[in-house]
């Protein structure tokens, strides 16, 4: 860039070109080191890491489909056939407070 703005020097002022490309130069280096700027190592490592990261995501992505895809997935830890509460039991079915006591739902449901 400094070597664009020497040759946009007229040529009477050819004596001064070596200040001129120092000053050039310094004014240059001063403004660039103001800027958020990296350097290309910097930019292409983050790069790769930003590469990796979304490999893994698409990876993981893809396995949460699987597992949706398949919730008794035998080896998974999940609640298998026969396994866990039968009809009428579990979370909200017992006859404790806001239960109702009888069928429907129970007092401050709403109904749509």
């Amino acid at each position: 860039m400094a070597r664009k703005l020497l040759e946009s020097v007229p040529p009477a002022l050819n004596s001064a070109r070596a200040d001129l490309e120092a000053n050039f130069r310094a004014v240059l280096r001063s403004s660039l080191s103001k800027l958020d700027l990296v350097t290309r190592d910097e930019f292409d490592a983050q790069m790769r890491v930003l590469q990796r990261t979304r490999t893994r995501l698409e990876e993981l992505e893809q396995r949460l489909r699987e597992l949706e895809g398949c919730p008794l997935a035998s080896g998974g830890g999940g609640v298998g056939p026969g396994e866990g509460p039968g009809p009428g039991e579990g979370p909200g079915s017992g006859e404790g407070p806001g239960s109702g006591g009888g069928p429907g739902p129970g007092p401050g449901a709403v109904q749509g």
